[in-house]
């Protein structure tokens, strides 16, 4: 079992970091008391793996002392739990433009009466679980999705998670472009199978119509290509925190050629360790 505590600055972001690690099944508890966490672990372990990956956000708002938070820490580590500490920061300015915007109060606002001072004490009461920390992750620059690009790579255990489903859907355009698609390739240039009498019938699954798709060498050059650009472009999609991608290929009637380019590129990507959904929307129509 893998306990992640999760603390750091006030503003810098450790809310919007525990919706993310829920996102990645984490299971995520707000402000548990430093003295229930040993037995919240002994909870959990009691589940059989029913809770494996569990998040633990603490802040100044408990106002305990952090020596109780490293005691129970190394309490869990005896009892087999693998405990981490990821401390969220970011610049002064940043946190001081966030509660404007926010128009939030600091927590310690009233003891200082103003948010800089709240930052710069909050700062040193903060120091020993900054010290102790595994991970420390500075917000300041950090759009969602990049917080959300580098939670994954830290605590997806493959690196870079590739979070991202892909579907590959073939189709016909004389029964239009699929509405849904973020890519659209055409396929029409090549030549076409439905001319070859004994081809017509068939369907870009047949080895067959494959066969003759790609006995030509601009189809093995269209799909290199192809498939270079999406493995190319699929990290950008997750970077900018992109869940799906749907990548759609027309032929005419969305039977032969884009039936047989899609089947290629989606086992392409899944070799590529991404999900992959296939979906050859027409196939079962008419070809003219």
């Amino acid at each position: 079992m893998k306990f992640l505590i999760i603390s750091g600055l006030s503003g810098a972001g450790k809310s919007k970091a525990a919706g993310i690690l829920e996102d990645m099944n984490f299971y995520c508890v707000d402000n548990m008391p430093v003295v229930l966490i040993p037995k919240f672990a002994e909870l959990c372990l009691a589940t059989r793996g029913r809770y494996e990956y569990v998040a633990l956000v603490t802040d100044i708002r408990g106002r305990e002392s952090f020596e109780d938070l490293f005691r129970a820490m190394d309490e869990m580590q005896k009892m087999g739990c693998d405990s981490k500490i990821l401390y969220i920061e970011a610049s002064s300015d940043t946190i001081v433009k966030r509660y404007k915007e926010t128009r939030r109060r600091h927590p310690l606002d009233q003891e200082t009466g103003n948010v800089e001072d709240s930052i710069r004490r909050e700062k040193e009461l903060l120091s020993p679980i900054r010290e102790r920390a595994d991970y420390i992750i500075d917000t300041t620059d950090f759009t969602l999705s990049r917080l959300q690009s580098e939670l994954y790579r830290l605590f997806s255990g493959k690196g870079e998670r590739k979070n991202l489903d892909v579907s590959v859907t073939s189709f016909g355009y004389k029964y239009g472009i699929p509405t849904n698609s973020d890519l659209v390739f055409d396929v029409r240039f090549l030549p076409n199978p439905f001319y070859v009498a004994e081809l017509a019938q068939l369907s870009g699954l047949d080895e067959p119509v494959h066969n003759y798709i790609f006995s030509y060498s601009q189809t093995k050059e269209f799909l290199k290509k192809l498939q270079d650009m999406v493995e190319y472009l699929i990290p950008f999609y997750i970077e900018e925190g992109k869940h799906s991608l749907v990548i759609s290929i027309g032929c005419t009637g969305g039977r032969h050629r884009s039936v047989a380019i899609a089947e290629e590129l989606g086992c392409f990507i899944s070799s590529k360790g991404y999900s992959v959904k296939m979906r050859h929307r027409d196939i079962e129509k008419h070809a003219h």
